[in-house]
């Protein structure tokens, strides 16, 4: 406590210690409203809570990402409701809590809703402020609502926060949303009619509005509605809107059962033949208990899905010949391989197609002579696609079939007799007669659990089979053909006792700020000092320890080092610097994730600052598990990267609402962008997507000159590649680059 606090405060505290409260020990609420006279206060204030709720939720949504709670209390000071943070819900329900809970300074000694009902004027209380020391980290804000007209105290509205998230300007905003609640309220209170400020929202709103009578009759139909649907008033309104092809189902389901819709998508053609794309809300609107009609509205969204559209086209379809790319003939693969180990009865197998003798025909017809005879080439594949089958181009001159849910084995050694028989048949190129076959290997996907890694392995082993057999035939995969299967299960065994021996090291990768050449972070790379295999890559290993369950281990093996590491540069004096360590998708569902890098960055005494997690996008599928680990990463100080962004499950949302702070363009894209338009309008597409989402971008894989002066016109932050510098040992990083900003 401050003599400078407030004098509330103030006085507050000292009827604390008079009251001889103990300030180490948890003041909960003595008097609790429960059951039916909860049920029957929350009824009276109904309306009150609906005004309340709307502006507190948009409180909340401006303040999204931040975990706050905002709590609403009567006159008295009972709590009728709370909302926000649920991790914070549960754990101060743990003291007493929750709606019914009554607040008083008797009680719960010096609080923001007690002293908020006392006070004509909005009121803070931050951190030692509190007299209980277990609220000494918290921050609260609070301030009184009244009937305006009459002055008539109604209640209170706070907001709670962790300390370290206070912020002068939340009492700012607090009292802006009070006073539009008190404003709202008067409203209501002399205008018991539908609620004016969705007739303000009609005329002022940049959505579409459409407003209906208890029978489902249209009343309102504003200009934004009319824009969107390219339909005028007139001959909307007085009709059903029931009959509506386009939302008719949606407002029954509001009308007859009173349910509410939220950001539904849908789609029409509107009379100019243009698709029109919209996320639609509707809901039932009441007046005391009694439903008067149905509110909808429409945002229209179709800017934003056509950019993903043609961005989602252009990441996983081929250029020359718009067939789907490795990238979706991979996220293929992995989605029926997840969906056969889950139990699904499904079948997969893959053809793996490469032409015979194609450079021989490009070093002597020119390059674009082969473009045009693979265009040729796709065409003809085409021709033979079953129902189910897919068909991809891998790159070069191979192919690959994916054939799925088929009925019999011998389906798939038809389809190879039926690909070879179209190579049966010249291919003309203005006046050049070009023949060509193919070999293809067939991998058909076993009784047991394989990844989609080693399916392609075992195809493209069968392939090569094929070759040397003489070519224009196919050959199907059998254990035998993969006489690296022993070193590999060599290799496994090996890898079990890596981590008891300590044969595991880190190599550093810089990232530059390419405008200045100066070094802002490192990225964490795993090699394994093999004792007689020498320094492995983690291409060699990687996947072997997902497959046997040890890449959990060793994954926290190299965020404790890359910790430990960093936090040893820093205390010889080096300039601090953020270090990114990449999670397994293993490591990123365990459930002890939080508590190990908390308890990481206590024992290694490394500011959270200076690491950063990498995760995929897959990763991201998991929305609302994903969401409420970032979060809690975010809270402990820690930075969130996006990882090979734009090869997995790119995705508009998760980017706008996850704590996201950069995003690594995948080398993939970053190879071909001097080369591939497409690859270069998805990278600048990226970093102008990133920098309006405030992110930085980290691009992957730089080698040449031309890459870097491309990425460096684009505003592309930062950079990372062997154009720099390789992955170095630490020892080596640390001459070479951290001496220097020493």
């Amino acid at each position: 406590m401050n003599k400078n606090d407030a004098s509330y405060i103030l006085e507050s505290n000292r009827f604390c210690k008079e009251a001889g409260m103990d300030p180490n020990k948890v003041s909960r609420p003595k008097h609790f409203l429960r059951g039916k006279d909860l049920a029957e206060k929350r009824k009276s204030y109904s309306e009150i809570l609906s005004v309340v709720s709307f502006f507190s939720n948009k409180l909340l949504d401006s303040l999204r990402g931040t975990p706050i709670l905002v709590v609403v209390s009567d006159a008295v000071g009972y709590l009728l409701d709370i909302e926000g943070d649920e991790s914070i819900i549960a754990t101060i329900q743990q003291f007493g809590i929750r709606p019914g809970s009554l607040f008083t300074q008797e009680d719960t000694g010096t609080n923001v809703v007690s002293l908020a009902l006392q006070q004509k004027h909005p009121i803070s209380i931050v951190g030692t402020q509190h007299y209980h020391t277990f609220l000494h980290e918290i921050a609260c804000y609070g301030t009184a609502f009244h009937y305006t007209d009459e002055n008539n105290l109604l209640g209170s509205v706070s907001i709670m926060m962790p300390i370290q998230f206070q912020n002068p300007l939340f009492l700012t905003m607090l009292t802006q949303a009070v006073d539009s609640i008190e404003r709202e309220l008067l409203l209501r209170k002399q205008n018991k009619q539908l609620n004016i400020m969705n007739q303000i929202m009609l005329s002022r709103t940049r959505n579409g509005i459409v407003i209906t009578d208890e029978n489902g009759i249209t009343t309102k139909f504003n200009d934004f509605a009319q824009k969107i649907s390219n339909n005028h008033s007139e001959s909307v309104l007085g009709r059903n809107i029931c009959e509506s092809t386009i939302t008719g189902t949606y407002f029954k389901e509001v009308l007859k059962k009173g349910k509410i819709f939220t950001n539904e998508e849908i789609q029409f053609i509107d009379d100019n033949g243009k698709l029109v794309v919209c996320l639609f809300d509707a809901q039932p609107i009441y007046e005391e208990d009694k439903m008067i009609g149905t509110f909808g509205q429409f945002r229209d969204i179709s800017d934003r899905y056509f950019l993903q559209e043609k961005y989602n086209y252009l990441a996983y379809h081929d250029d020359l010949t718009n067939l789907p790319n490795r990238r979706y003939i991979n996220k293929e693969i992995e989605t029926i391989i997840k969906e056969i180990n889950a139990g699904h009865k499904r079948t997969l197998a893959l053809l793996y197609i490469d032409l015979d003798r194609f450079k021989i025909i490009n070093d002597n017809f020119s390059h674009s002579c082969g473009d045009i005879l693979l265009k040729k080439v796709s065409k003809r594949l085409s021709s033979c696609l079953g129902e189910k089958d897919i068909l991809a181009r891998m790159g070069g001159d191979e192919f690959i079939f994916l054939l799925k849910d088929f009925d019999d084995p011998e389906y798939v050694t038809k389809k190879a007799e039926e690909v070879l028989n179209l190579f049966h048949d010249s291919f003309y190129i203005g006046s050049d007669e070009l023949h060509t076959t193919a070999s293809i290997g067939i991998a058909i996907y076993p009784d047991y659990p394989i990844t989609m890694e080693k399916l392609l392995i075992y195809a493209d082993n069968a392939m090569y089979q094929a070759k040397e057999l003489g070519k224009n035939r196919y050959s199907v995969y059998t254990p035998e053909l993969l006489v690296d299967m022993v070193y590999e299960y060599r290799l496994e065994a090996d890898l079990r006792k890596a981590l008891e021996n300590d044969e595991f090291v880190l190599h550093y990768q810089p990232q530059i700020q390419p405008q200045t050449g100066e070094i802002v972070g490192l990225e964490a790379l795993i090699r394994w000092q093999h004792p007689s295999l020498g320094l492995l890559p983690p291409g060699k290993f990687i996947k072997l320890a997902e497959e046997n369950g040890l890449i959990t281990q060793i994954g926290k093996w190299v965020i404790y080092e890359a910790c430990s590491q960093n936090k040893k540069w820093q205390d010889a004096g080096m300039a601090p610097i953020k270090v990114s360590v990449n999670l397994s998708t293993q490591q990123f569902l365990t459930k002890d994730l939080i508590t190990f890098m908390k308890d990481t960055i206590e024992r290694t005494a490394l500011d959270p600052q200076y690491i950063v997690v990498e995760i995929t996008e897959y990763m991201a599928m998991e929305y609302e598990y994903s969401l409420n680990v970032l979060k809690q990463l975010k809270a402990i100080g820690i930075g969130i990267s996006i990882d090979d962004f734009g090869t997995g499950y790119s995705s508009l949302n998760y980017l706008k609402n996850f704590p996201i702070d950069y995003i690594k363009i995948d080398k993939s894209f970053v190879d071909e962008i001097m080369i591939d338009h497409n690859n270069a309008f998805i990278v600048k597409a990226i970093i102008t997507l990133a920098h309006n989402l405030q992110m930085q971008v980290i691009a992957e894989g730089v080698e040449t000159k031309e890459q870097l002066d491309f990425l460096i016109n684009q505003q592309c932050d930062l950079i990372q590649g062997y154009f720099f510098s390789k992955p170095l040992p630490a020892n080596e990083i640390e001459k070479k680059y951290l001496v220097q900003q020493k």
